[in-house]
């Protein structure tokens, strides 16, 4: 087959598959010029999830007519000063994307420039241009888009229903938002109903609003400042507590110079900062946005521009590890909020559902001619009809007969000079599990088994820090047998095991035998401790760190050598764990990143009971 020139048609349409992906990469296309036009509203209206219409209008400066021409002329652009690729400061610069959907839609731009006297207007199908007409236009530019893949009908089949695109132009919408929280921003359509996040200052403030407008209120309560520098490059924003976490990572938006990146660097860095905090299957919610010299970085290495790479990637990688450590360190005693709300809706009486009859007269809790409730207090008469908030299956304790002997709760008096700390004063441990403290304002519940498995995690950091871990030598060494490919991953690690004062050494074949133990962690089960490491250990990859194969072991150890719940406390025991939290790095949440403790409100509580 001969060589030939490509028709111009086909050209566009083979740059249109690289550009034009789906409905929400137009969107996305057309939003970023908006922007680098210099806009402070842009309006989003799609229907069928954008495979019918979107239509994109904004503010910004416009276009006089020479320039409205040569806009859906392949390869131009006003995004560039000059030749140099390294120096881009905006958001789109490839000059394709308008010839590229006037390809494969209906594209029409209808502009107005400052300096003209009326709006112009052009029109391309299908690769083809129409003439430039006057056009009626207030300001800024309005660009619709029809039919597209009309065209190249191929593509119409790889597209997903109309819900789903329509959700892919929400994400590219939110995440553009995000960047730009000094633009109003509005997104209607058929498919939703529409969202307007107006306009906020463009400073930390502003930000956190428009991230509280975007993500929601409970990031918005959940969210630490983040803030770094270092050698021209600066990151800012905002990171989720630890206990505040999902079980994917399309909660972590992430910025370069304004543009919205998914860069596995920046999501290895993200992993690696809350390594210490949050297990394996969680993942955390942030927004963090790094600024630098543009010829520092390249943004020209894909072509929807979605994936960068940098000239000092280690530099960029311990920049946000360090920033986002240092800003979950200082609030690193804080836990979710959510805890404590989830709580309360669990309790909160949902009036008007279908309830069950629930007759405290027959409740076989109350043995038969006992007075209810506090001696002497007056009570009706009849069922009482208990709201289904108390009534769904998750609340059958309220009805399950006698309380066992371990559902009883252990009262402290109370320390009124305990009670301005901020877990307060020790009252009570439920089922020996669960410490419930009076603080000034409120109540908090702390696990017993997850706090102090932090605070010996904390110690044993420090530890190994400074005067490295204490040991105790057993007097019977303790043989423990096991998997001989167990023993193989044991035996292989022994030095980093000894780093942490628990001594072993190969016994035979399918043994292990134990010499010394960590004397922080007391009295250990052995076997237990030593099938826990090998099990971590079968899922270490091989290029993990030594640090953070050395916190795993850590946090193994913390585990085994913590108070385990069912253990009865003393009231002084229970204190002095509140008072070791207030003062422990990190007490929040555990090394799993569950919350070490929930805290509720007194005001909450009363209007739980209808007293507010």
């Amino acid at each position: 087959m001969p060589v030939r020139q490509l028709d111009p048609a086909l050209i566009n349409r083979i740059a249109a598959g690289e550009v034009v992906e789906r409905p929400a990469s137009v969107v996305k296309e057309l939003i970023e010029n908006a922007l680098d036009a210099g806009a402070r509203k842009i309006d989003v209206l799609t229907d069928g999830g954008g495979r019918r219409l979107i239509r994109v209008s904004d503010d910004g400066a416009g276009m006089t007519r020479d320039d409205l021409d040569l806009s859906v002329e392949r390869h131009a652009t006003s995004k560039l000063d000059g030749d140099d690729l390294l120096a881009i400061r905006t958001l789109g610069f490839r000059g394709e994307a308008l010839p590229s959907i006037g390809a494969v839609a209906r594209l029409s731009i209808t502009t107005r420039h400052a300096g003209e006297p009326n709006a112009w207007a052009v029109a391309v199908e299908a690769g083809e241009k129409s003439d430039i007409r006057p056009a009626a236009l207030s300001e800024g530019t309005r660009v619709e888009v029809r039919d597209l893949f009309f065209a190249t009908p191929a593509r119409l089949k790889f597209l997903k229903s109309d819900r789903a695109e329509g959700e892919a132009i929400r994400e590219v919408v939110r995440r553009l938002a995000m960047s730009r929280p000094d633009v109003a921003f509005t997104l209607a359509g058929e498919e939703r109903a529409p969202v307007t996040w107006s306009a906020a200052l463009p400073d930390a403030t502003g930000r956190l609003a428009r991230l509280g407008d975007v993500l929601g209120a409970e990031f918005r309560a959940n969210a630490v400042a983040v803030a770094g520098g270092r050698e021209g490059l600066a990151i800012e924003g905002f990171a989720g507590l630890p206990t505040h976490s999902r079980a994917n990572a399309l909660g972590q938006y992430l910025f370069v110079n304004g543009r919205p990146v998914r860069d596995r660097l920046m999501l290895g860095a993200v992993r690696g900062a809350y390594a210490d905090w949050m297990s394996r299957d969680r993942h955390a919610v942030v927004a963090l946005f790094v600024a630098l010299d543009p010829r520092e970085v390249d943004v020209n290495v894909h072509p929807a521009k979605t994936e960068v790479r940098f000239r000092d990637a280690g530099l960029v990688r311990a920049l946000i590890v360090r920033s986002l450590q240092e800003a979950l360190g200082r609030d690193s005693q804080r836990a979710a909020t959510g805890g404590g709300q989830a709580t309360l809706s669990a309790f909160r009486p949902a009036y008007g559902s279908p309830s069950r009859n629930w007759d405290w007269r027959r409740s076989p809790a109350r043995p038969p001619g006992a007075p209810f409730g506090v001696p002497g207090a007056s009570i009706g008469v009849g069922a009482v009809s208990m709201p289904a908030g108390f009534a769904e299956a998750a609340q059958a304790a309220f009805d399950a007969g006698a309380p066992s002997a371990d559902a009883t709760a252990d009262e402290v008096a109370p320390s009124p000079e305990l009670v301005d700390h901020p877990l307060g004063a020790a009252r009570a441990q439920v089922h020996e599990t669960y410490i419930v403290s009076q603080t000034r304002d409120g109540i908090v519940i702390v696990d017993q088994h997850a706090a102090h498995e932090r605070l010996v995690y904390e110690k044993m950091k420090a530890a190994l820090e400074k005067t490295g871990i204490a040991r105790q030598i057993l007097l019977i060494p303790d043989v423990v047998d096991l998997d001989d490919a167990d023993v193989e991953r044991l035996t292989a690690r022994a030095d980093e095991l000894a780093r942490f004062g628990l001594v072993i050494e190969a016994f035979g074949p399918g043994a292990v035998m134990v010499r010394e133990t960590p004397s922080m962690l007391g009295e250990v089960d052995c076997r237990r401790l030593l099938v826990d490491l090998a099990e971590h250990m079968a899922e270490w990859d091989e290029t993990l760190p030594l640090e953070r194969r050395l916190m795993h072991v850590a946090a193994t150890m913390a585990c085994h050598g913590s108070v385990r719940a069912g253990r009865r406390l003393k009231p002084e025991e229970m204190n002095a764990l509140l008072r070791e939290m207030e003062v422990t790095p990190n007490s929040g949440q555990c090394n799993h990143g569950r919350p070490t403790y929930v805290e509720l409100k007194l005001g909450d509580i009363e209007r739980l009971f209808g007293r507010k």
